[in-house]
């Protein structure tokens, strides 16, 4: 299997928390960061604008991607260009719809061309991809954002629809396919096989990464001693001495 210095897909850390986000930072193998309003009320966000700003301070050399919030395109707008007047290195995160299903193209292509570099987030299908990508070609970069993790939520493989993806992104070297919410250290090297530009990596999972090319038989060694102490940690016991229950 490949390593991780072998690699051609980039990492970028997804969270909200500032400690996790700066330790991400320190990391050589991260490139960008991404969060989203979900992600930052989980995290306890009550002031948007000094948490994203905090960010920028300490994060000024890589893409940052920041969502709007606003359910109307006009005020979709006004946010997105405020957001990128924070920084040069923001990179706006706009919804593919709002939450009545009426498609962002517009404003998209608004914003490509107002020289805004955008995230397209929320993707879920091949049709999504195909209309969003022609409407963000004109942007300096673009992402279009695919949640290939909630895609395989609903026992569908999406290693099929990545691939597609790339495919209908290959004409455009500005914008570049983001394989979002991942699910396990083995989507990382599935985005990586098939050509997709970036994934996405939360917190738990950028944990793993010391875990790459482990040996198996010392895996399941250290998983026996794992249970093994548990158990007598618990002081579990069978027979005479164990539960009558």
């Amino acid at each position: 299997m490949k390593s991780l210095d072998d690699l051609r897909v980039k990492l970028f850390a997804d969270g909200a928390d500032l400690a996790g986000i700066l330790e991400s930072a320190q990391n050589p193998l991260i490139s960008g960061f991404t969060t989203n309003p979900t992600l930052m009320r989980k995290a306890g966000v009550d002031d948007y604008q000094a948490f994203a700003q905090a960010v920028l301070t300490e994060i000024p050399d890589r893409p940052v991607s920041l969502e709007v919030f606003s359910d109307e395109f006009s005020e979709m707008a006004d946010q997105a260009r405020l957001l990128a007047s924070w920084a040069p290195n923001v990179v706006v995160k706009i919804p593919v719809t709002n939450t009545r299903g009426e498609l962002s193209l517009a404003l998209l292509h608004t914003l490509a061309t107002e020289g805004i570099r955008l995230n397209v987030t929320a993707i879920m299908t091949l049709d999504q991809v195909r209309v969003a990508t022609q409407a963000v070609a004109s942007a300096p970069i673009a992402y279009i954002s695919v949640f290939a993790g909630r895609i395989a939520d609903t026992g569908r493989d999406p290693v099929p629809v990545m691939a597609e993806a790339v495919e209908i992104l290959r004409p455009y070297p500005r914008v570049q396919l983001l394989w979002a919410s991942p699910r396990e250290l083995l989507n990382v090297f599935q985005a990586d096989a098939i050509g997709c530009h970036v994934v996405t990596v939360a917190n738990d999972i950028l944990k793993k990464l010391p875990l790459v090319g482990k040996d198996l038989a010392a895996f399941s060694l250290e998983t026996v001693k794992m249970f093994y102490d548990d158990a007598a940690r618990a002081g579990y016991a069978l027979g005479a001495r164990g539960s009558r229950r």
